[in-house]
C-alpha cells in the first residue's frame, strides 16, 4: 500500500533524508573519536586502506544514500521499501560503536554482514520501482562488502 508523503515539498523531503542519514553518521563519528589511532594499533591485512580514506569515502556514500532514499520517496511516497532504508541506517549507525567504542570486532562483523544483506535487499526492492535510486546504492554495497572483508580479516588477526 502506498501512502502520500507526509512532507509535500520535495526539498523538505530531501532535508528529512539528509537529516536521517546525517544522524547515522553522527552516531558513528561520536563513537569513533579515537578511531584512527585505534585502527592503526590493530593488526590489519596488507590491503587495508589508510585511516584518512574512510572519512571522504563515507561522506560521498552518505550523500548518495540520502539522495537514493529521497528519489524513491519523491516518486513513490512512503512504502515498505523505506523500512529497509531505515533498517540499513540503524545497522550502519551501530557498526562504529560496536567496532571502535566497544571493540567488539566479532559482534561488529555480525552487524556488518546483516547490513550487507539489507543493502542487497534494498537495492533489489528499489530497483523494482526506481532504478536510479537503486544504482546510487551500488557504491555503498561495494564499500560495505570491502569493509566486511576487512572486518573479518581484523577478527582473524586480532
Amino acid at each position: 500500500m502506498t501512502t502520500q508523503p507526509a512532507v509535500r515539498h520535495p526539498l523538505a523531503g530531501l532535508a528529512v533524508f539528509a537529516v536521517a542519514v546525517a544522524a547515522a553518521a553522527v552516531v558513528g563519528s561520536l563513537a569513533a573519536t579515537s578511531s584512527a589511532e585505534r585502527y592503526q594499533q590493530l593488526d590489519t591485512p596488507s590491503w587495508a586502506p589508510p585511516p584518512w580514506l574512510f572519512g571522504p569515502v563515507w561522506t560521498a556514500l552518505y550523500v548518495m544514500i540520502a539522495v537514493s532514499g529521497w528519489l524513491f520517496w519523491k516518486r513513490h511516497g512512503v512504502r515498505w521499501e523505506l523500512g529497509l532504508f531505515a533498517a540499513q541506517l540503524v545497522l550502519n549507525a551501530a557498526w562504529t560503536p560496536l567496532f571502535f567504542a566497544a571493540q567488539r570486532y566479532t559482534l561488529a562483523l555480525v552487524d556488518i554482514i546483516a547490513l550487507l544483506v539489507v543493502i542487497v535487499a534494498l537495492i533489489v526492492a528499489f530497483g523494482r520501482r526506481h532504478r536510479p535510486a537503486a544504482l546510487l546504492l551500488v557504491p555503498y554495497l561495494a564499500w560495505v562488502g570491502f569493509a566486511t572483508a576487512l572486518n573479518a580479516a581484523i577478527v582473524s588477526l586480532n
